[in-house]
């Protein structure tokens, strides 16, 4: 006896998640037969040999008989009270530990935080390219993506003018994602007293993605959205994910600042949410006043002679040799975005060129436009493969596009 299909949501066509969508499909089956890949499709630094630190691990061990019952919704209180800290010590105003959200990584409380805020038709302005979770939590919580504009030849900046440009009656929010995932961006003060501005004329709430907030390089500033802000509603996301280097322990938080009055609605809303789903994962919470107020081992990756700078130099020093690549070097987070350009970017397709990446060079890469932009001729890497491996992914990465010149530059047709 058949059944009928059964038929799934609808706006989930509306859904994009190259990050682990079919061209990691297609790896899994490539690796089924046999085949060694070089996956630099997801920042997961525990694939690459990076554990969490040693005093982190600690923290958890030495109270695992204490994880065993749920906590508190939004937390357990002295994980709060250690995020609450770190911000005030930011200078982030009212960041008390009522104010602080525990969730299974930074993932779960955009979801939640956006379900909270949006009612349909509701619009979320966003970065382009964003991190694509950004728009997809937007769409599935029945809200509209509107992008706003980072483009290469501006280092990729926002002009905050075009943002302002943007704002209608139905326009609730504003996104930054600071340092960018995954152009490596980190953002001027100018330009976020700007935004703030913005937001607060016309009522919007901020909404920071700081989860790579220590990571950056040569120098590169970063400054927390949420001190700039003010009395304005912001909401800052980080998490032990990247700068802990603890992915699989899903610890993300998110601190709600600003005037506590105009953002009580969403405060209640955000924690009866919270209370739907129980409570976050307990062990990792453990970790997160060792993590922040503890030593700090990730600034040693990043300066010169650290794994990270070395990687990132490799990836820079790789493209500058290539007649077929350009990038705007990344100030921080884990990834580079280079383009194609010249004969190879003639007839560019990005989609096309992973798949023939991978099929032909055992290379994974995320095409650009799965990051939401309109343009075709970017991809991104991960920094966090040894140098010597990233030198030898460019070295391939000529190789294909070599071939596309040599070919006329006729993009080859995808058969998988």
């Amino acid at each position: 006896m058949s059944h009928p299909t059964l038929a799934t949501r609808a706006r989930l066509s509306e859904v994009r998640y190259e990050i682990r969508g079919e061209l990691a499909r297609r790896a899994r089956e490539l690796e089924a037969q046999g085949r060694e890949l070089i996956k630099l499709n997801i920042g997961n630094p525990g694939a690459f040999g990076f554990r969490a630190p040693e005093h982190l691990q600690r923290a958890i061990t030495g109270r695992i008989a204490d994880t065993d019952p749920y906590t508190h919704q939004q937390g357990l209180p002295a994980a709060r009270e250690a995020i609450a800290a770190f911000h005030r010590a930011r200078g982030t105003p009212n960041a008390t530990p009522e104010r602080v959200f525990i969730g299974n990584g930074v993932s779960e409380l955009i979801d939640l935080s956006l379900r909270a805020l949006l009612n349909p038709g509701d619009e979320v302005l966003l970065p382009s390219p964003d991190y694509p979770l950004w728009s997809a939590a937007t769409i599935l919580n029945d809200g509209r993506p509107v992008y706003y504009a980072c483009r290469p030849e501006n280092g990729f900046l926002p002009d905050p003018d075009e943002i302002e440009a943007l704002v209608t009656p139905r326009t609730r929010a504003i996104v930054l994602i600071n340092p960018n995932n995954p152009t490596g961006a980190a953002y001027p003060r100018e330009l976020l007293e700007r935004v703030v501005d913005i937001a607060a004329r016309h009522g919007l709430l901020l909404m920071s993605d700081e989860i790579y907030d220590s990571i950056l390089y040569d120098g590169a500033p970063f400054h927390p959205l949420a001190p700039l802000a003010g009395d304005v509603p912001c909401l800052s996301f980080g998490g032990l994910s990247k700068v802990h280097r603890a992915c699989g322990w899903r610890v993300g938080w998110a601190v709600l600042s600003g005037d506590p009055l105009a953002s009580g609605e969403l405060h209640h809303a955000m924690d009866l949410l919270g209370a739907l789903r129980l409570c976050a994962n307990v062990p990792g919470q453990f970790a997160i006043e060792a993590a922040l107020h503890g030593e700090d081992t990730i600034a040693p990756l990043c300066a010169p002679g650290g794994r990270l700078h070395e990687a990132r130099r490799a990836v820079v020093e790789s493209v500058a040799a290539s007649e077929h690549l350009d990038l705007v070097a990344p100030a921080g987070a884990l990834y580079a975005f280079p383009s194609v350009v010249g004969a190879a970017g003639v007839g560019f397709d990005d989609h096309a060129f992973a798949l023939e990446l991978m099929e032909t060079e055992d290379v994974l890469v995320v095409p650009g436009s799965s990051f939401n932009v309109p343009w075709r001729n970017h991809f991104r890497v991960t920094l966090l493969p040894e140098p010597d491996q990233l030198r030898e992914v460019f070295a391939r990465i000529g190789r294909v596009l070599q071939r596309r010149v040599e070919a006329g530059a006729k993009p080859r047709a995808a058969t998988a």
